[in-house]
């Protein structure tokens, strides 16, 4: 932490000049007059703006929410969910039965056979189409050999001799016009060479590189001619303008707008700083404004409004409560208890009244018949039962 650092390892603090302490203390007494009406004025815009959000705004922007949904979305959902959707089924439905159901049918009971069958056709012509081609070509074949045998013999004892003969005379003629290329290709060099590339040579050593050296001589001492003119005219130029310019300009900037701008940075700072203060100082002072208005509004109208509701609204409703409310809402549901009982005895006469006109123009319905149970089949009943005493037996009867 910085509280456990030396003395020596704690940065040190920049000193202020007398001019920054001068301009301070008149600069925030200004500014503090002139921020503490705008920054309670802002509270107070920030303070009626947050009721006016929290009363009137969003309970009214509830409200347009609510009629937008009613009137922009909730038909188009309304819409979307009870027309287009059932719509939508019922045209889907109708093009699977119409179109779907159908082609499934077709191509399952029509197409399918009829594909079926011309496949089979169509591998029975192959077939028979395969064993008509090679039949063809075992002939074609046959044919081809026979061929092949006489081109065969034709190239071995005749083509070959004639173009053996033919080489050998091509060979000779090509020996002959090369030695008469070979010639003239000697004479053509030699005379292009004592015609053309020896004149040429003397007139480039002897004409054009002397001439060329006097050129180049020439445009080198122009050159220097024409780069000292410039040089001369730039250095008058540069210092013209260094005189007339630069110089006035460096030390306007050095002697008058770097010290005034020094200044107006100071002044800006302490400005900047005297706002900063200022607006902080009137936040406090809002507040305790702020806060002196609320506890004077509380005492001048909470507290009596809430004195009077604790200590004679209450108690009155209390007392109203108790000798109006309460005796009745007993009688009503006194009331409501002997209404629903007269009606359970009217809903109960209308439902035996139902019952005997019934009876009377229909008769009473037959009782189901009772089905004897497995251990009723099976063991007779008190009145039944075998005993030695009765005479219901083989043994006893008389």
């Amino acid at each position: 932490m910085d509280l456990e650092k030396s003395p020596a390892e704690r940065p040190a603090v920049p000193a202020e000049g007398c001019l920054t302490v001068a301009i301070r203390l008149p600069v925030r007494i200004v500014v503090l007059v002139l921020v503490v009406p705008v920054r309670m004025l802002w509270d107070a815009l920030v303070v009626g703006g947050r009721f006016l959000r929290d009363t009137v705004l969003r309970p009214v922007g509830r409200v347009f929410q609510w009629v937008a949904w009613a009137v922009f979305v909730w038909p188009w959902v309304t819409l979307w969910r009870y027309a287009v959707v059932p719509v939508a089924k019922a045209l889907a439905w109708l093009g699977y039965v119409l179109l779907v159901v159908p082609a499934v049918w077709m191509y399952e009971t029509v197409l399918t056979p009829v594909g079926h069958a011309i496949a089979w056709v169509a591998r029975g012509v192959g077939a028979g189409f395969a064993r008509v081609l090679r039949g063809l070509g075992a002939g074609f074949a046959w044919v081809l050999r026979g061929i092949g045998a006489v081109l065969t013999w034709v190239y071995a004892r005749v083509l070959t001799p004639v173009g053996r003969a033919v080489a050998w005379l091509l060979r000779g003629l090509g020996i002959g016009i090369g030695a008469v290329a070979l010639g003239a290709y000697r004479v053509v060099a030699w005379l292009v060479r004592h015609l053309i590339v020896v004149p040429a040579l003397w007139w480039y050593e002897w004409v054009l590189a002397p001439v060329g050296r006097a050129i180049a001589w020439a445009a080198r001492g122009l050159g220097w001619l024409v780069r000292m003119i410039f040089t001369g005219v730039g250095a008058a130029l540069y210092w013209t303008l260094r005189v007339l310019l630069v110089l006035p300009a460096l030390a306007l900037w050095r002697w008058v707008l770097v010290p005034v701008g020094r200044v107006l940075a100071v002044v800006a700072r302490e400005v900047g700083d005297a706002l900063g203060h200022a607006w902080r100082v009137a936040g406090h002072l809002s507040l305790a404004v702020g806060r002196f208005l609320g506890r004077l509004f509380r005492w001048i109208f909470v507290e009596p409004v809430r004195w009077v509701y604790r200590s004679v609204l209450t108690p009155v409703g209390h007392v109203v409560r108790d000798t109006v409310l309460r005796p009745a809402a007993e009688a009503a549901r006194g009331v409501g208890r002997v209404t629903r009982q007269a009606l359970a005895t009217a809903r109960e006469s209308a439902r035996q009244t139902r019952a005997d006109i019934r009876r009377m123009l229909f008769a009473a319905p037959r009782e189901p018949e009772r089905v004897p149970l497995a251990k009723d089949r099976r063991e007779p009943g008190a009145a039944g039962t075998r005993t030695l005493g009765s005479s219901t037996t083989a043994l006893t009867k008389d």
